[in-house]
């Protein structure tokens, strides 16, 4: 009997190391190199939501609108942004453009561009009315904050953040005004909507009537403790910042730099490698030759899915998403780089 129990307590300790070694793994699946204490990498940025298409129209030359209903739908401010999970697996990021108080529905909208990367292709063609997608947010990176008075600067379907905030604005009597550019007025979203809202306070400008917006004209005499909202195609941004260095911008895409990008070296602590990233790689890409599983998602800097801890080296931010306090420690390998010869992370 002693002999028994003696083969049944070994028998059970070895059950209880088996799982314990398996949850190790699992925690770690660079086991037997630790884990994070409080890991980072690869974590969600919010819970998904799964919602149903409900109304999938066209509402200007190129655009479409989407409608997504739920339940009790997290509540949202203006300047806010879901990340979209289409079929394919492709995510990418639109701003809401609905009524921030409706729990039951998000309404978001989309250009169509023809040589982008297949994500405003994919919401156009195969997304339809009675589907179900995937979302994570909202998320708000482009708040509107308390000031004497707005300007906003908008082109093309960078009106969508706006309306909201426009809509917010003409409800608490503030003082506003709006410039809003696009090719044509056919393809100019919420024009009819925003005309309403602003009556004089509003200069559109169809580019095929009128060129190109007048920006000097337009920004040089900004009233005293005016915020200067701005949201479009890159270039437009890049000139408004560049008259307005204090401008609020939303991008959707990353940060590109002047002068070219150089080669570096970034070595991976924990699993013992180090290899070179070349000026026209990016680090995610280069990481996933050696290791195919590491996580990501949108490859534009916003989601957070690839967002890794830094151990050693300067970082180039180019996202826009993590917090001063996160890019202390941690990068976007997706699209961020190194000031510095090399990084080391603890991958």
């Amino acid at each position: 009997m002693p002999k028994l129990r003696t083969v049944a307590l070994v028998a059970g300790a070895a059950l209880l190391a088996r799982r314990a070694l398996r949850r190790r793994i699992q925690a770690s699946p660079l086991w037997p190199m630790p884990a994070l204490e409080e890991p980072v990498s690869g974590r969600p940025r919010s819970r998904a939501l799964t919602l149903l298409v409900t109304a999938h129209e066209e509402i200007a030359d190129g655009v479409v609108q989407l409608r997504l209903e739920g339940h009790d739908l997290p509540r949202w401010e203006p300047g806010a942004h879901l990340d979209l999970v289409l079929p394919s697996g492709l995510v990418r990021q639109y701003s809401l453009c609905g009524d921030p108080e409706d729990t039951s529905s998000y309404t978001v909208a989309t250009r169509l561009v023809a040589d982008g990367r297949g994500g405003s292709r994919e919401v156009h063609e195969q997304v339809r009315e009675g589907m179900e997608l995937t979302v994570r947010g909202p998320r708000n990176r482009f708040p509107l904050v308390d000031a004497e008075s707005y300007v906003f600067v908008a082109g093309g379907i960078g009106i969508t953040p706006v309306l909201p905030m426009l809509r917010a604005l003409t409800d608490r009597g503030a003082e506003w005004r709006l410039l809003y550019g696009g090719r044509t007025r056919a393809s100019m979203p919420f024009l009819e909507e925003v005309a309403k809202l602003g009556g004089d306070r509003v200069t559109v400008v169809a580019e095929e009537e009128a060129g190109l917006p007048d920006l000097d004209a337009w920004l040089g005499e900004l009233p005293e403790g005016a915020a200067v909202y701005c949201c479009g195609p890159e270039g437009l941004m890049a000139a408004v910042e560049e008259r307005v260095p204090g401008v609020h911008l939303e991008r959707f895409a990353a940060r590109t730099t002047a002068g070219g990008d150089v080669a570096f070296e970034v070595e991976l602590r924990r699993s013992g490698r180090v290899l070179t990233v070349p000026a026209d790689t990016t680090v995610l890409d280069a990481v996933r030759e050696e290791l195919p599983d590491t996580a990501y998602s949108c490859a534009q800097g916003f989601c957070g899915t690839c967002q890794q801890r830094v151990l050693e080296g300067e970082v180039d931010h180019r996202d826009e998403l993590l917090t001063d306090a996160e890019r202390g420690d941690s990068m976007l390998i997706c699209v961020s780089r190194a000031r510095s010869d090399r990084l080391v992370l603890d991958m």
